[in-house]
Formats: structure tokens, sequence, C-alpha cells
């Protein structure tokens, strides 16, 4: 990022965290893709908010931006499992911000699993948690009672540029590695599982160049939507899995279970949104399939009966291996992620599933068109 930029930048983060500072800062945990452009954001995040720790998620991790935040404040690993255990998330949580007023900022629902232990027995009080995906959102929403709220910008309109931008990112990295290897969409059919927000721009984009797309949701309400937007919606799963050429997982919820696998059409190439972990039981595959390389970037699965499928990034999200870069949008949902800072910090939201207001997604919107579309 240009100097320039880098200003611009800071000088919009700084104009939200005026605009939605709480009258009093709880402390807070920050999980985060750690990209080149994330340490303005962990600033701002540490002006409405007493910042304890970030929490960089593995598979995203730029090495100068980790560097200057660990200038800023303490940088932790972050794995799905010390968020599993009650005993060891509450004894994490305790050793950062013990007896405070705590907000945890989350990409995915980490803390879904523990939410009830951390409300219950933590010598503070958890004031709730700002979720920024919607296979996180719902993490949360699928919690049967929530102990506190969730203030999740997943579903904001505020993110429909960011959602179409990845969408095509992902379009974009998945064709560059089936390039390097002299393979082309065209004539390959493609499978987009998962109809939501990305994945429908992920269909859209490949309709675009030309691609035979076709769509399987396990809601019935998006599969009609799909069909009404001229996409061929497979009735069968199994069949579709077998037909496909490309399988674009875009569901956030374990797309491909360990014996869907050996359905995928013979040299079948896989690419997901999020990480592998969410998307695909790879701990499941057949134990008979042996892996190599097939190109940077590209592993391939093979079985002693012959059959292969390729599988790109190590099943984590394409995108990522270009900078997953969508511009200056992305910086509309991280400041309203800030503005959920102000609403928990004044600990009267019932527990349950909350919305940014309005009037403070229209003010960041405000801010930013000032800052990025003059």
């Amino acid at each position: 990022m240009e100097a320039t930029e880098r200003t611009r930048l800071a000088d919009y983060f700084g104009a939200v965290a005026r605009a939605v500072e709480p009258e009093t800062r709880p402390a807070s945990l920050l999980i985060t893709h750690l990209l080149a452009e994330r340490p303005t954001f962990v600033r701002a995040a540490a002006q409405v908010s007493d910042l304890r720790a970030v929490l960089p998620k593995p598979k995203s991790i730029h090495p100068h931006a980790r560097a200057e935040v660990e200038a800023l404040v303490r940088v932790d690993p972050l794995t799905r499992e010390m968020f599993a255990d009650p005993d060891a998330s509450l004894a994490y949580i305790e050793s950062r911000a013990a007896g405070r007023e705590v907000v945890l900022f989350d990409v995915g629902g980490y803390f879904a699993p523990v939410l009830d232990a951390i409300a219950d027995r933590f010598s503070g009080r958890l004031l709730g948690v700002i979720e920024d995906t919607e296979n996180g959102h719902q993490r949360y929403a699928s919690v049967d009672k929530l102990p506190c709220p969730v203030v999740s910008a997943a579903r904001s309109p505020l993110k429909e540029p960011e959602d179409f931008l990845v969408g095509e990112s992902v379009v974009f990295s998945t064709e560059a590695l089936t390039r390097s290897r002299g393979d082309i969409f065209h004539g390959r059919g493609a499978l987009v599982l998962g109809f939501g927000k990305l994945g429908s721009s992920i269909a859209r984009l490949l309709h675009a160049k030309g691609v035979h797309v076709t769509v399987y949701d396990i809601d019935p309400v998006r599969r009609t939507q799909a069909l009404s937007k001229g996409f061929t919606v497979a009735q069968d799963r199994n069949a579709a899995l077998g037909a496909a050429g490309l399988v674009l997982c875009a569901t956030g919820a374990m797309s491909l279970q360990g014996d869907d696998f050996p359905r995928l059409r013979p040299g079948a190439y896989i690419a997901t949104v999020t990480s592998s972990e969410d998307e695909l039981d790879l701990g499941r595959l057949p134990a008979c399939y042996e892996t190599s390389s097939a190109g940077e970037h590209i592993t391939r699965y093979a079985s002693p009966g012959g059959h292969l499928f390729y599988l790109l990034n190590d099943g984590n999200a394409v995108n990522f291996l270009h900078g997953a870069s969508v511009g200056p949008f992305i910086y509309l949902v991280q400041g309203e992620l800030l503005a959920g800072v102000r609403m928990l910090s004044r600990g009267d939201l019932a527990p349950g599933m909350h919305e940014v207001p309005d009037a403070d997604r229209a003010t960041i919107a405000d801010i930013w068109l000032n800052h990025y579309n003059r």
C-alpha cells in the first residue's frame, strides 16, 4: 500500500472511530485476517476499545502486517481447538482481560462453542460478540439460547459490495491456478455448492465467462432463487458431483464430506471460499488416496483405482493466494464492526442476534464516500 493510500485509510478509520467511539472503552480480543492493510483497522479497534490481544487467522497472516501489529499489541496464535474446550478458552480470556468488561471480535464463529462457559464463569463481564462473516453468523444463530448479544455485520447492506468482489477474487484465483496447468474453464461444467451471497456471486461470474453452472443448496428457497436467475439446479447432489469438472464450495458448513470425494468427476478441481476445516471433511477422505504436487498450490489426490481430483490451496480460501483484495469496500464492514463496540459497551442489549442501526451504517457510508469517492 502506497503512503498516500495508507494515510487516507488512517484518516477514514480515525473519522469512523470518532463517530462511533463509546463513552467507556471495554477490553477486547480481536480475531482477524492479518492482511497487509489490516494494521490500520487494528489501530482503530484499539481506539474504540482497550485491545488486549490480536489473534490472526493462521492461513491469512502477512508477515509485515504481523510485525507492525506486534509493535502495538500482543499477538497470540489462533486455532479452533483453543476455543473448543471451555476450561482452556476461559483460562485464555482470563489471562488477557480478567475482571474486565470485554467484547470479542470474531471472524467465523470461533467463540460460539464456549460462549456459555465464558458468560457464566468469566471473572469480568462478557458484553458480547461482534461477528463479521455469514459462516460465523450461522454458528451463533444456531446456538439454542445465546447467553449474550451478538452483533453481526454478515447480512449488512454495507457488506454487499465486499461479497460480490470476494466472489470475483475467488473466480480469478481459481482460474489462475487451473490455467497454470494448461486447463481452462470452458468445457468444465461448474458446480457451486451454496447459493448465499458469495455462492451467487461466484455463479454469476462463472456464467459471465461462458461456463455452464449448476447450483446446489440445502435451502429450497435458495434453490428457487438460483433457478429464477437462469442456473441449473441440481436435483441429485451426488450426480452433480460426478458431472462437474470444477466444484466451488461456498457453504461455510462442510460442503464435502469424506465419502463425497470418490464421487467427484475424475480430474475435477475443488476450490473453497473459506478455510478447509469449515468446508472440507478431508480427515474422513478414504485412506487409499495418495497426494502429490500437481503445480504450485495444487495438490493431486489419486486412488489406486485411478480416481483423481485436484485440490486448490490445500482447501483453504483460494483467493488469499492473490491477496484476496476487494479494494476499499471492505473498510465499510470494518467500520460497522467498530460501531458494534459502542452498541455492546452500553450493556443494555438483550442476548440474541443484533445488527448495527441504519443510522450508524449511514454515518459510516457517508464517511467512506468522503474518503473514497472524491
